[in-house]
This record gives structure tokens, sequence and C-alpha cells, in this order.
């Protein structure tokens, strides 16, 4: 039996087009689910962690809009919100698949703490945009009388930018640990987890966001799964990424990913944090990492799709590494 985890991403949750309605959601969750279940099927032990951004921007907004009326709620707080929502409709959703398929597997959701430290430059560069766009008076407000940091977005207004600092310690991980050892399939670091901080031996939550695949990374190096699968929207890693020389990585070793990572095959705001996340894992002492769409997860935990990042010390006659050059 392996032991794998799987980092859902947005397009599992909400898809391209859609509003992310309640019912979207539930309808996207299920067929997530259902791949899941497959895999469960097939002898594999299973923790999910999973995206908010849309959720975490929706509930921010919503925040703010009625702030005349009820008191705001800060970001961290927003964050634990959408884990405790999407958590919810992720469970719903295995729970009723399982239930289909016969099998008797346990499913909780944990909302989770990421512990982050105040010293990580990230702190005072924010970065990550999040929440609505702001007409350039409105930002200026915000700037103003919230403190906000407001970037602009030439094609679509001004925003507001916090930090995304290094996850440094799951606080929930050994009770995660246990549970997993038990036999529960374990919905866990949504969103990233909660940015906490400790000090003086006490946690306080912080104005940030935590990049999902860095947690989930630290989460599965500290559980030791034997797989750390990251599900997203595209069915391989692809080098020349829409470019005519476009074709798919099907299996590499973490050294020659770190080549094409440094030789900018993989922009930051797209394919490069999931890459990044894949090696922090293999650095870490994991052996695979899988990157395809959750509809091909069971042939690619299989080894017929997908691309696999393999550890720098597994042998090529156990991985067979295809041969691709790089274009820059």
């Amino acid at each position: 039996m392996k032991t794998i985890l799987i980092a859902i991403g947005g397009n599992s949750l909400i898809r391209a087009g859609e509003k992310g309605t309640v019912a979207e959601q539930t309808a996207n969750t299920r067929r997530t689910a259902a791949a899941i279940v497959e895999l469960i099927k097939n002898g594999h032990r299973i923790v999910v962690t999973h995206g908010n951004g849309p959720q975490v921007g929706a509930d921010l907004l919503r925040s703010e809009r009625a702030s005349d009326q009820v008191p705001g709620l800060p970001l961290d707080v927003c964050g634990a919100a959408t884990q405790g929502e999407i958590g919810y409709l992720l469970a719903q959703s295995l729970q009723n698949e399982l239930q289909l398929a016969g099998l008797h597997v346990p499913v909780v959701s944990v909302v989770t703490q990421s512990v982050v430290s105040r010293d990580d430059p990230a702190m005072t560069h924010p970065s990550k945009p999040i929440g609505p766009f702001y007409s350039r008076f409105d930002a200026e407000e915000r700037k103003r009388t919230l403190g906000w940091q407001i970037v602009e977005d030439a094609a679509r207004g001004y925003r507001r930018v916090v930090p995304s600092p290094d996850p440094t310690e799951i606080v929930e991980q050994k009770v995660i640990r246990d549970l997993v050892n038990e036999g529960v399939l374990v919905i866990a670091c949504g969103g990233g987890g909660i940015p906490v901080v400790e000090e003086n031996g006490d946690l306080h939550g912080v104005e940030a966001v935590i990049d999902k695949d860095r947690a989930s990374a630290l989460l599965a190096s500290e559980l030791g799964v034997d797989i750390f699968a990251i599900s997203t929207d595209a069915d391989f890693v692809y080098l020349d990424y829409k470019k005519p020389t476009q074709r798919p990585i099907f299996r590499v070793t973490a050294g020659e990913m770190k080549v094409y990572l440094q030789a900018g095959q993989f922009p930051s705001g797209n394919m490069g944090p999931k890459i990044e996340s894949a090696l922090r894992f293999l650095r870490a002492g994991g052996r695979e990492v899988i990157i395809t769409s959750f509809e091909h997860l069971l042939d690619a935990v299989r080894g017929t799709a997908g691309t696999h990042i393999v550890s720098d010390g597994i042998s090529e006659d156990a991985h067979k590494v295809e041969e691709v050059a790089v274009h820059v």
C-alpha cells in the first residue's frame, strides 16, 4: 500500500468560466472525489490538500461589503472559514463516492495552521494579489484607512497584495499523521493552511497567504508519503509551453528538472511554484512527485500518464528517464 498526498488544484473546485456557486463546486468536488476513490479502490492510502484562492477572495469581499453591519474579518479568519467550507464539500463528496463504491473509509477535514516566521523576507515584501480589483480612488482610500499594500494591474485596476511567506511547520502534523495511520482519509492544509506566527509559546494569525503547493510539500515530507501528487489543469508539465516546440515531460530526475527551472522553462505565475514545491519534497527525502490533471491521477500512479519527477538517488534502471532538450 502506498500513501499518496494529493494537492488539488483550483480547477478541481471552480472550473474556467464558472462563477463558483456552491452547486458548481459540489459538482466539481464530486468528480474529483470519484478520481480519488479509484485510487483507494486500488489499495492506496490518501491525504488531500487543496487551494482556496477564489473562495477566500469572495469571503474578503463579503466581509468588506457588510462591514457597516457586522465586524469585518481578518485574512487569517477568512482562510479558516474557507478551509471549513471547502473541507465540508470535499468530505461530503468523498463520503458519497466511497459509499457508492462500497468502501468503509472514514473521512475528516482538519482546519490546519501553518507556522511562518515574522523574519521571512516575504513579510516585508507583499507580492500575493488577493480579493477584487478596485478603481484608483477606492484603492488609495483603502491604502490610507486600512494600511493595505496596493499594486496596479494596467488592464483591470488596482488590487491588494499580502505577504506569501514559506511555511516552516504544520501545527496539526502529529494529529494528521495519527489519523492517516488509523486509515482515515484526511483533508488538510486548505489554502496552504492558516498562516500563524509563534511568539512566547503562543500562536497568532497573520495577514498573509501561504502557497498551497509549498505547504503540501512540507506536509508530504513530514508524513513521509510515498508519492506527492499535484493535480492541476494540465495532463503533463511541458517544455517550451505554448510554443511550436512544446512537448511533455514524462519522467525526469530532480536534478534535470532543476536545470529546466533555472533555464526559465517554468514561469513563476504558472508552473514554477509547483516545480519548486516538487523539488523541495524530493530534497527533503521524498522519492517521487507526479504532476497531472485529476482525470489522469489513477493512470499516473500506475505510471502510464502524467509527469513523474524522481529523486536523483533513484536509478534509471528503476525509472527510465525520457531524454528531452532544453529550448529557451
